[in-house]
Parts: structure tokens; sequence; C-alpha cells
């Protein structure tokens, strides 16, 4: 079986996309904290020597790196024969969704939820921009899973697995409280935390927790 190491700091979405993924599929890993909030990935050595775009997560599968969640979430369904699609139709539905949370929920998301946490002075004018364009794609996303258990239908993809993952993170992180705001993705939250072997992310990948200073 291939050998798993993924470079992560908890607060990452992206990081917990890989590690649930792999954890859905059977699979264990070997988990290598980095240093996010200390910019260990700004360092010349780092991008030299783990991944030159200056991101995480980025997964090692026997000893050979890759990165970006979306093509290794494809990757992984694929070896896997777990949470892909089962039509050529579905496949497009799936990409469809992959790639709108890729640059739309989880692309503003992750900014918005760091800059309203993770730093000590946001600046509002641009954490009020940032929420007004949640505020679209989540009532998108509301109005999608009004109607559908899953993004693609009536089970989930690893098109759920990339959409859920910055959402799954406790409220006072992102400030969203789903229940009484958009009840259907609330709703979809609770069907993916039935999955067999679903943990979040604080479960999955431990490690120094970076500095809260949300109010």
């Amino acid at each position: 079986m291939p050998k798993y190491r993924l470079h992560y700091f908890p607060e990452s979405g992206n990081s917990y996309k890989l590690a649930l993924m792999l954890t859905l599929c059977g699979e264990s890993f070997e988990g290598v904290w980095t240093d996010f909030a200390g910019n260990a990935t700004r360092t010349a050595e780092w991008r030299r020597d783990v991944n030159p775009m200056g991101e995480i997560p980025v997964l090692e599968i026997d000893g050979k790196r890759f990165t970006q969640t979306a093509p290794l979430l494809l990757k992984l369904s694929g070896q896997y024969g777990r949470l892909g699609a089962a039509t050529e139709d579905e496949q497009f539905e799936l990409l469809r969704w992959l790639f709108w949370d890729n640059h739309k929920l989880t692309g503003y998301m992750a900014t918005y939820r760091f800059m309203r946490t993770f730093t000590p002075k946001p600046d509002e004018h641009v954490l009020k921009h940032f929420r007004r364009r949640l505020d679209d794609f989540l009532s998108i996303l509301e109005q999608h899973l009004k109607t559908n258990a899953f993004a693609i239908g009536a089970r989930p993809t690893i098109a759920d697995i990339s959409m859920m993952a910055y959402l799954h993170y406790p409220a006072d992180e992102h400030g969203f409280e789903f229940a009484t705001s958009h009840p259907a993705i609330a709703a979809w939250l609770g069907r993916m935390a039935q999955l067999p072997g679903w943990k979040p992310a604080y479960d999955l990948l431990p490690g120094k927790r970076m500095t809260h200073y949300a109010k």
C-alpha cells in the first residue's frame, strides 16, 4: 500500500480535505505539522525543498510530493474508487461544484476566516467585502441543498468534501451559525458527519494551534 505523509497545519481546511479523504478511504498518514503562522511556507528553503508554490497542504505518496488539493482529491478518488462519479454527467457535475468551490466558496471562506480570527487587526472594510461575497455563495449552496442531499445528488462525492471542509470548523472561527442562517447547509454538514470514519479537522490534524483573535 502507498505510504502517505501530509504536510499540514490544523486550521487548514485544504489539509483537512486530504486528511479526511484518506481516512474515509481507510488509509492512515504520517502528519508533518508546519508552522504556517510563523511563515514557514514563505521561506526560500521550504519553497525549494517542499513546495515551490509556497502552499499547504503537500501530500507525499511513497516519497513523491504532490500539491493542489482538487487534483489530489481526484487522484485519490480514482485510485480507491471512492466518492467519485459513476457517469459522464455526474463527472461534469462533480467538477462543476469542485471548481466552483475552489474559486468561490473555499477561496473566500479560507481568507475571510483567517483574517477574521487569526490576524490581530483585520481590515474591517475587507472583512465586510468578503462577508458580503460569502453570503452570496452560501445562498447558492443553500438553495442547491434544499433539493439535493449532496453536491451531485443522492450520494456524497469529493465535491462535498471540498465544500464542507472550511464550513465545518467552529462557528466562533468563521462567524456563521448555519443551523439558523442556512439550515439546509447545516443538515448537509450533519449528513457528512455521519459518513463511516468521518472525523473533524482538529481530531485528524493535531499540533500547535494558531492564536485566536476573534471576539
